[in-house]
């Protein structure tokens, strides 16, 4: 078990400064291993957050960091990515005891997908090229890519580091200044990452980290009329409240990463049913099955559904849970005693709707203290039922039988969402004809592979638009503008 010390930084970070709110209210931060608190945050108001708009404004005009050569970003964004390295394993532990990831996914996951990000968008820095175009023999045009200025980012609770880099480090790339607000429920790693980056050189006002309620800082920075940018991944409920006010305020730009109901396949060709079935279950319950695109529902095909099903209940009902610091534990807590009581709704209503329980997590021995829940899986014959549909968010897998690829595709597209999906076959035929059917942003064949920043994440339908990760990631906080020029000869 790690050493648990002290968190090094519990001040709002706003115009430079390590700050507490204005109002010098504050926030108890209760873990999710024992319910005990280990930390007070300032619970920073509109007076804080419009300081530091303020701030984020003022360092863009006077082009403090845009205005930086391209090298000399990548220099200071390098820079904090060698700190941010320096202090991984403190950073990995103070995620666990924030929101209950298990230490050895905060390591192998969470935060060093957050460092390869933050490594990846230094390099991008100066590779950042604009064109020309030849219009007539003596007009020149150049197409110039712009930073669009202040942006804000909402952040969620499940994966802050990596996905918080996924979002600062092209906003900071693209050359804008970023005013962070971290999710109330994990808002520990972004005040550190946020205080590291301020020591590697990145200049007052163009990071800021400000912790508070999403109904005042995230609504603030989403009404707000010198915000021109919003990248927000959370709920769908939140994305819409966050569009509505884009479009009452200044029109800012929005990008949202919202929910999933991913669908994974199992052809009964399926290469490695093993493997399919370790992939299934890893997936679906890493961070307790607090993952967007996590793997939630298990469509497989009827000739092989009993004998996978009994796999995967088996692999799951043996899943370690515990104390998320313990190295050997595979589940830790549900982020907050509200989230559990809302999975544990989800499981009832299942079972209300004549869903079958596989497994019943409710009925799992776990530690008395703390907000746990063993793995749940549940049967269900109407791909329409709630349990089917709905996005939990937490470790409840639900498993539908189907006979044929088409039937398949049906039922995976049949969700209002269209982040993540599945599909295991040795058939190159159905691989194709699958994956270019399937409605999704995001589709591991075959095992796939984990998050990749070299490739665009985000989703069709209601599970949002924009992508974060990759080049792309850099269109979103970048605009482009015509200079047009005409020779004498």
């Amino acid at each position: 078990m790690m050493d648990l010390a002290p968190p090094r930084t519990t001040k709002a970070i706003i115009d430079g400064a390590l700050c507490a709110a204005a109002s010098g209210e504050t926030n108890e931060v209760r873990s999710p291993i024992d319910g005990l608190v280990f930390a007070e945050l300032p619970r920073c108001g509109a007076e804080d957050l419009d300081r530091a708009v303020r701030g984020a404004r003022t360092a863009f005009e006077d082009r403090r960091w845009q205005g930086m050569t391209p090298k000399a970003r990548k220099k200071i964004m390098s820079a904090w990515a060698e700190l941010v390295e320096a202090e991984f394993d403190e950073l990995c532990a103070l995620q666990s005891r924030d929101m209950g990831m298990p230490i050895t996914m905060a390591r192998n996951l969470e935060m060093a997908n957050a460092l390869d990000a933050l490594r990846w968008y230094a390099e991008v820095c100066d590779k950042l090229y604009e064109e020309m175009v030849t219009l007539e023999d003596n007009v020149t045009a150049l197409i110039q890519r712009t930073p669009l200025g202040v942006v804000g980012a909402i952040l969620p609770w499940n994966a802050p580091a990596m996905i918080g880099a996924w979002k600062v480090g092209p906003a900071l790339a693209a050359g804008n200044c970023v005013v962070l607000k971290p999710a109330e429920e994990a808002s520990m790693v972004w005040l550190r990452l946020g205080e590291l980056a301020l020591q590697a050189g990145v200049p007052a006002g163009v990071l800021q980290v400000v912790p508070g309620r999403g109904s005042v800082i995230g609504s603030g920075l989403s009404r707000h009329m010198d915000v021109d940018a919003l990248t927000f991944t959370g709920s769908g409920p939140v994305g819409r409240q966050i569009m509505a006010a884009a479009a009452d305020s200044n029109l800012k730009r929005v990008s949202l990463e919202l929910g999933g109901k991913s669908a994974n396949i199992v052809m009964a060709d399926a290469p490695d049913l093993t493997m399919a079935a370790d992939v299934q279950v890893g997936f679906m319950f890493s961070n307790q099955g607090q993952v967007c695109e996590a793997p939630s529902r298990l469509l497989v095909q009827r000739e092989i559904a009993e004998d996978f099903l009994a796999e995967v209940a088996a692999r799951a009902a043996a899943l370690r849970i515990g104390n998320p610091l313990d190295e050997r534990t595979d589940m830790g807590p549900i982020v907050s005693a509200a989230q559990r009581e809302a999975v544990v709704a989800h499981i009832d209503l299942a079972e209300a709707d004549g869903g079958e329980l596989i497994l019943d997590g409710r009925a799992m021995p776990v530690p008395a203290e703390g907000y746990y829940l063993g793995a749940s899986v549940i049967r269900v014959d109407d791909p329409h039922v709630h349990i089917a549909q709905e996005e939990v968010f937490g470790p409840v897998l639900t498993a539908i039988a189907f006979d044929t690829v088409d039937e398949a595709i049906s039922i995976a597209n049949a969700t209002r969402y269209g982040l993540g999906a599945g599909l295991w076959s040795d058939s190159m035929d159905t691989i194709m004809y699958a994956t270019r059917r399937l409605v999704a942003g995001n589709i591991n064949v075959n095992g796939g592979s984990g998050p990749a920043v070299e490739l665009p994440f985000g989703g069709f339908k209601e599970s949002g638009f924009g992508r974060d990760r990759s080049l792309h990631a850099v269109d979103k906080f970048s605009d482009t503008k015509n200079i047009i020029l005409r020779s004498k000869r």
